[in-house]
């Protein structure tokens, strides 16, 4: 780069046009990096560095490297290729930084945004006995979301605390923000669609489905439908909930505990039985639970179960289809689709088909370490 160069022209520098005086230089005076005189610096003689001074090849495209930083003594720098190499390394790893730094902050305020529901003791303070509930004889009282359906709000002889209610949630609407909170949930579609959120991933849940959310697993379900939609809520507080960890289960990932799902129990295998059929829809311990068992038994026209069942644990029983008498230490009732009933420990029962079409229940089977034992 020889001669004498005077006045302004127009260079483009990073894909930019801007303007630059080129001074005089002579390639006879070029410096390497390594010398003390770097851009924005003074040089050992005390000149002070301009801007760069781009020019053109012969292709008459802007010629980008190497191209000189000149000093207002007519030295020149040369910027290679592996400084430049070096300055994109640096830029990349700083963009890193900052899209790390923008995700953890992103995870941080969702993860304060995360409601802790306290626990609240059960509104009756009297042990729940075998309770049947039929689904007209509830009041659906109005809600900004829908409906809501209440049912029990009491101790139990093995549980500190079982809350059933029936929540209606109109197209679009949520059952409330994101929360987490330590007991143990069920959720049981009676009708609708729902996308119901676990931990972040939403997933779908459909007529029949049962949703099980583990200790501190942040959740919440939204009507995914175009029609109002309906689903029964299970509280299970046990003694383990007042001492679980306050890490959701997700993370504590402790093997053998179940883990937050939802089941489509309608896909599930059936096993034909004598008197109509059962599907198994879950059997294990929990980070509350001691055991949890869920099955759905269907009983033919004018079947039964066996006579007097005893069991020592707390139950709960949502009629899905048809007509059934259901008879507890000899006292007989007789529940549609859509009721429920809650059994006490080694409580004696006994149901049967009383409809023209096959009937079937859901069965929710709670172990504590309260619970009574076998009789």
């Amino acid at each position: 780069m020889e001669g004498d160069f005077r006045g302004r022209r127009r260079n483009v520098i990073g894909g930019h046009a801007v303007r630059s005086r080129v001074s005089r230089c002579r390639r006879g005076d070029a410096v390497s990096l390594s010398e003390s005189s770097k851009p924005g610096r003074t040089s050992r003689k005390g000149s002070r560095l301009l801007r760069p001074s781009y020019g053109r090849g012969n292709s008459g495209r802007p010629a980008v490297f190497p191209r000189p930083w000149s000093f207002g003594d007519g030295r020149e720098v040369y910027w290679n290729r592996a400084d430049s190499e070096l300055l994109l390394a640096i830029f990349a790893y700083m963009k890193l930084l900052l899209l790390g730094l923008c995700l953890a902050t992103t995870v941080r305020v969702m993860a304060q945004s995360v409601e802790v529901s306290a626990y609240v003791p059960p509104k009756q303070s009297t042990a729940l006995s075998t309770t049947f509930v039929d689904w007209n004889s509830l009041v659906a009282n109005p809600t900004s979301t829908g409906q809501v359906r209440h049912v029990f709000d009491n101790p139990t002889v093995a549980m500190d605390k079982l809350e059933v209610h029936i929540t209606t949630l109109n197209p679009g609407m949520e059952s409330q923000p994101i929360h987490r909170h330590p007991w143990e949930e069920i959720l049981l579609v009676k009708d609708g669609d729902f996308e119901i959120s676990i931990n972040g991933r939403k997933q779908h849940a459909g007529p029949g489905a049962m949703v099980f959310l583990a200790s501190n697993d942040p959740h919440n379900a939204r009507n995914a439908g175009n029609r109002p939609a309906t689903y029964y809520v299970l509280n299970f507080v046990t003694d383990l909930s007042h001492s679980a960890s306050a890490k959701s289960a997700a993370e504590q990932a402790v093997a053998g505990k179940l883990a937050s799902s939802v089941i489509d129990c309608s896909g599930l295998p059936s096993t034909p039985t004598p008197s109509g059929s059962r599907v198994v829809c879950v059997n294990s311990p929990t980070l509350t639970f001691l055991a949890l068992e869920s099955h759905i038994t269907t009983l033919n026209v004018g079947q039964q179960t066996a006579t007097n069942i005893i069991d020592s644990n707390d139950e709960i029983v949502v009629i899905r289809s048809g007509q059934v008498e259901v008879t507890v230490n000899g006292i007989a009732s007789r529940m549609n689709e859509g009721s429920l009933l809650y059994w006490a420990p080694n409580d004696k029962r006994t149901l049967r088909n009383i409809g023209s079409t096959p009937t079937s229940y859901q069965v929710i089977r709670v172990t504590s370490a309260k619970s009574p034992k076998p009789m």
